[in-house]
């Protein structure tokens, strides 16, 4: 297996990519045909980064997912997340690059709502094209915080470098709710599939061998990591799609309760319910009332 290379500071990768450190927990990086000091095949960042390619430069993955980097590409990496590269030894770098650790944004109402940027755990084919004009505003927020980097550290340089980064965050939830928009026949794509793996789920034995579906599962399923999954989910939707298989789940069990003379408890632990009475909760949480009582009223 080849080594895993951990860069675990953003001085470490200035270093690795022979640059100037000017901030231990923040940097911006014009690769600018920059040659790293050795090409690791796989990589683990103890902070976040995030690469704007400006070229076609080799293949990366995340997992089993590959991603051949195009012209004008956001791809977001978050710390612990082991990046495989494949890229030729002659290959010089172009393209921007943001880097901050988590000690940075601390205490920060940043650091508080950064798991809500789902994006940063998004499989590496998943990542966000950008336009022409979204790529000015991406290196506008770049320059920003490269000007307070390069004015030196006072009173106010942390919050303008954490503003500027959520700023630039922002943006790209904007950009990739258009990408979701623009790409509407791939999602409905993936709709469609959703749809047909929960009906196939449970037109078979396995609820009663492995439980309810999780999201997890479905995502699998079609091939894109959970927190994208997700996202798509619920913008094509309204819901989330927890709430998606919970809908299904109590249609599957309306149907079961009004056709089948099993028992209500007979009918939780054939559609995955560990215990029937997780079962009757949640089905009078989104029906209304008990299975019983739709058993009677109908």
């Amino acid at each position: 297996m080849d080594r895993i290379y951990n860069i675990d500071t953003v001085s470490e990768h200035d270093a690795f990519y022979h640059k100037e450190n000017l901030h231990p927990l923040v940097s911006i990086m014009d690769f600018d045909g920059r040659v790293p000091e050795i090409y690791a095949k796989k990589l683990n960042f103890g902070f976040y980064a995030v690469y704007l390619k400006e070229v076609m430069c080799g293949d990366i993955t995340y997992g089993k997912n590959r991603y051949d980097y195009q012209d004008k590409t956001l791809v977001f990496v978050a710390p612990g997340q082991i990046i495989n590269v494949k890229i030729d030894d002659n290959y010089k770098p172009q393209g921007y690059a943001l880097l901050f650790h988590p000690d940075l944004i601390r205490g920060t109402q940043l650091g508080k709502e950064i798991s809500n940027y789902s994006f940063f755990n998004y499989n590496s084919n998943e990542a966000l094209h950008i336009s022409p004009k979204e790529r000015k505003i991406v290196l506008d927020c770049f320059e920003k915080i490269k000007f307070e980097l390069e004015q030196g550290t006072d009173q106010h340089s942390k919050k303008l470098i954490v503003d500027n980064i959520e700023l630039f965050l922002n943006y790209c939830t904007r950009f990739y709710d258009r990408q979701f928009i623009t790409r509407n026949e791939a999602n409905s794509d993936v709709l469609q599939a959703f749809e047909a793996i929960l009906n196939d789920y449970f037109s078979s034995e396995q609820p009663k061998k492995l439980g309810l579906p999780s999201v997890t599962y479905c995502a699998e399923k079609v091939h894109l990591s959970t927190n994208y999954f997700g996202d798509l989910i619920k913008k094509e939707t309204g819901k989330t799609a927890l709430e998606y298989i919970q809908l299904k789940v109590m249609n599957k069990a309306k149907q079961e309760i009004l056709e089948n003379k099993q028992s209500i408890s007979e009918i939780a632990y054939g559609l995955g319910f560990k215990y029937p009475q997780h079962f009757t909760r949640l089905f009078k949480q989104k029906v209304g009332v008990s299975p019983i009582e739709f058993r009677n009223l109908n």
